[in-house]
């Protein structure tokens, strides 16, 4: 039921008191009705007793306190939801932005959902194709996952949002396949380039967006990302689609609670980020997986820019102890120009192993990643040593470790932005690069993968080691 207040005390910045209110819950939705026919709108903060002090979505430069009146709806933020949202543009409280026409919602749904019952989950394990050799090949992404990305200010995460949310799909099934983006406190180039991106390759057409800009309210990055994962939770439980949610970035998601804690004068906990911010974003996180009984699914890839590239810090820290993994960008890959700057070895996707093999990806797969894993550490290893004592220290084979790792982050990782590769050809070109070591060196892979797939890269196995002489493979970079 909706109650009309006239008790509006005092407005300070984008917060206002309202006195002697009954019945108001905490989130709730608050109409600001002004004398003019104005109506703007905020939401329940605190309640103290009797005294709500509300949170203005809008600014609050003309409001009259004394003949302005608040209308507590009864309600928390709500998504009108329905099949015409794909190809659709909205701002962060769910309205249109693209200039079409507002959607007709077949249902209203709270933006805070309900949490999936554990015992309801089914285990993520179907493989889902990114063309993203570095994540494809070594970092799997698996059907109902939660991988996040780790990156740092400056670094490309936009571009490589953009090329997943284009790219990905789901393999050998003809299935419904959607993406949910959302871009949280982004800056009026970056949601540009969004726009721009999806509407040049077509991926708006089976694209819910949700853009909100740095110059928008707190409060309303705050309900973004949860806009999104609402209309994906649509998408996925009540149309059956699958559904794969990107969200970026995190990091202006913390910084907005953060700021919404301190102008309700909670105690801080680590580097001023609100105690709470664990349970947070575990409220956003835990919302995407499988659930048993049901076609959909949603796989969630939120992005987040390490202050200072610290993983030590609260958001990346809390943020690894609830998801399912983590892709790392890298400053120094980037500085050599790599595209996109993907370190695979400190990368990890927990749940890889049971989203490849036979009848998933390829046969071969798990034991390729792992042989490739372990060429490129020894081969960092011995770059790093010939940097150190020169490339007289390292032995023949080291010196083919070397080649191979420089060779590893030229064809394997760097691909660029617009390439979309399958996940043969990513393992093909595993194979290509393995071809440079000896055959005796692939200890990981097993002697049937061995003798179908492997190739020397000169075309002679017994003359593996003649490679040295090809190119020098340890220049310092």
């Amino acid at each position: 039921m909706r109650k009309d207040y006239k008790t509006i005390r005092e407005v300070v910045g984008p917060l206002m008191t309202v006195d002697h209110v009954a019945g108001v819950k905490y989130d709730e939705l608050v109409e600001i009705h002004q004398a003019n026919g104005e109506v703007r709108s905020g939401r329940v903060l605190v309640i103290d007793g009797d005294r709500a002090l509300v949170q203005l979505f809008e600014s609050s430069q003309g409001l009259q306190a004394s003949t302005a009146k608040a209308r507590f709806v009864g309600h928390g933020i709500q998504l009108g939801v329905s099949p015409d949202m794909l190809g659709r543009v909205f701002d962060g409280m769910g309205n249109p932005i693209d200039g079409g026409p507002k959607i007709i919602p077949q249902e209203y749904l709270d933006i805070n959902g309900a949490p999936m019952n554990p015992a309801a989950r089914d285990y993520p394990a179907e493989f889902i194709q990114t063309g993203v050799s570095a994540i494809d090949g070594l970092n799997t992404l698996v059907r109902g996952q939660k991988l996040p990305v780790f990156s740092g200010s400056g670094l490309p995460h936009a571009q490589l949002a953009a090329q997943i949310a284009r790219q990905a799909k789901v393999l050998g099934k003809d299935e419904k396949f959607a993406v949910v983006f959302a871009a949280v406190g982004i800056t009026f180039e970056e949601a540009n380039f969004f726009m721009e991106d999806f509407n040049r390759t077509g991926a708006l057409s089976r694209a819910v967006m949700f853009i909100n800009l740095a110059n928008d309210p707190a409060v309303e990055r705050i309900s973004t990302p949860r806009m999104a994962i609402t209309a994906a939770e649509y998408l996925a439980f009540e149309m059956d689609m699958h559904v794969l949610v990107i969200i970026t970035d995190i990091t202006n998601y913390a910084d907005a609670l953060r700021e919404v804690s301190a102008a309700r004068k909670e105690v801080p906990g680590r580097r001023g980020y609100p105690g709470y911010l664990y349970t947070d974003l575990a409220t956003m996180y835990e919302r995407a997986g499988k659930i048993r009984g049901k076609k959909g699914s949603i796989t969630m890839i939120p992005i987040l820019s390490m202050p200072e590239d610290d993983k030590t810090h609260p958001i990346p820290d809390l943020t690894g102890y609830i998801t399912e993994g983590q892709i790392i960008l890298s400053r120094e890959l980037y500085r050599k120009g790599l595209k996109p700057p993907i370190d695979v070895l400190p990368s990890l996707s927990r749940l890889k192993d049971k989203g490849v093999g036979k009848g998933k990806t390829r046969e071969d797969h798990a034991d390729t990643m792992n042989q490739l894993f372990a060429a490129y550490s020894r081969g960092k290893s011995a770059k790093e040593l010939a940097t150190i004592l020169g490339d007289s220290a390292l032995s023949r084979v080291d010196k083919l470790y070397a080649k191979f790792a420089d060779a590893f982050e030229r064809e394997y990782v760097s691909q660029g932005y617009e390439t979309n590769r399958s996940i043969e050809e990513t393992l093909d070109i595993g194979w290509k690069l393995l071809g440079i070591l000896p055959k005796g060196e692939l200890k990981r892979i097993r002697d049937e993968y061995l003798d179908k797939y492997y190739k020397p890269a000169d075309g002679s196995e017994g003359a593996s080691l003649s490679l040295i002489h090809i190119s020098e493979p340890t220049r310092r970079s």
